[in-house]
């Protein structure tokens, strides 16, 4: 059934005409001279296209809103606690976080996707208040105004899954590549971008189709600003990027103790109908960037957003020079 009315919510700026000029999602190319694109320009050109699957059963689902993307003060407040008795209460307005961190020779750009809950339907799973996963895509510099995509890796719980896009550069390093980087091009503004994919429920994130929408799902695209998904089959929704470093935004509040129970975690307790779906509510148990870990691998806690050069370097085998000393570190 058709949901609450679409909202709108306006973007802080636009990309330059020049984007749509000449860029290629990967292949040979020269070295590179530094580009005049801002963090913000290079966020929205990589900016993945985002397929959210959806499930409306099950008591905690909400009619499929609880798989819908959202700010992570969608309810007006930065009280993390009391987001999943919230989620029914809000618009839930499509809402993604990024950082680029910068070197001579590369961009690095994490994306992060948050939903209110992590929820369940099976008495063999836990459920969770916040949940918050994402991606890392790096691209070399080429002296084109944005690069071309090398890699990415994406978070999926407790694990990170290595991508590259055909004709990509980049091979397996101390980490295998788990599949082929898909591109597609976006309605919205003619150019090819990376296409993701979330499960519903837990919102484990990988390339497509290593998740994919099952029945009903969104597909959401970075088109500047933040639409209320009609119903939960709804396959255009646009989504807006907000700086992860914006005065007063995540990194800022990250002492902030309504929103974070330790360094990176997001705060979250068992009040409301947590857990009512699933065997048990885990309390304080969704990270923010800084936060993310693939335990099994060498990289340290937060490297995907904090290092993503050094985890670059760890996980992919790479041709081209990369630097590794910062020219833009936010963190």
């Amino acid at each position: 059934m058709p949901g609450p009315a679409r909202t709108l919510t306006l973007a802080a700026g636009t990309m330059a005409a020049a984007v749509a000029l000449g860029l290629a999602a990967a292949g040979p190319v020269a070295t590179a001279a530094p580009s005049a694109a801002t963090s913000a320009e290079v966020a929205q050109r990589w900016a993945p296209i985002h397929y959210q699957d959806v499930d409306q059963t099950g008591t905690n689902a909400l009619g499929g809103r609880s798989d819908y993307l959202a700010a992570y003060d969608f309810d007006g407040d930065l009280n993390a606690r009391n987001n999943w008795e919230n989620t029914g209460n809000h618009p839930l307005a499509a809402t993604a976080y990024y950082s680029v961190m910068e070197t001579s020779s590369h961009w690095f750009v994490t994306y992060m996707f948050f939903h209110p809950r992590d929820w369940s339907d099976s008495i063999f799973d836990t459920e969770h208040e916040n949940d918050a996963e994402g991606v890392m895509v790096a691209v070399q510099k080429d002296g084109s105004a944005y690069g071309v995509l090398r890699g990415a890796v994406t978070v999926a719980h407790s694990d990170f899954y290595s991508y590259t896009p055909q004709g990509s550069t980049w091979g397996a390093g101390a980490e295998t590549i788990d599949g082929t980087l898909q591109m597609a091009t976006s309605p919205h503004d003619g150019l090819t971008h990376p296409v993701t994919a979330q499960e519903a429920k837990g919102h484990g994130l990988k390339a497509r189709p290593g998740y994919d929408i099952k029945g009903d799902g969104v597909i959401y695209y970075p088109a500047g600003r933040a639409e209320v998904p009609e119903h939960p089959d709804d396959r255009d929704v646009s989504y807006r990027l907000v700086d992860i470093h914006a005065p007063g935004g995540l990194w800022a509040q990250r002492n902030n103790s309504q929103l974070f129970a330790s360094a990176g975690t997001f705060a979250g307790d068992a009040s409301g109908s947590c857990g009512d779906g699933g065997i048990s509510c885990t309390q304080n148990a969704a990270n923010a960037p800084w936060g993310w870990d693939d335990g099994d691998d060498v990289p340290g806690r937060g490297a995907l957003a904090t290092d993503p050069a050094g985890l670059s370097a760890s996980y992919f085998r790479i041709p081209e020079p990369l630097s590794r000393t910062y020219t833009t570190n936010p963190y």
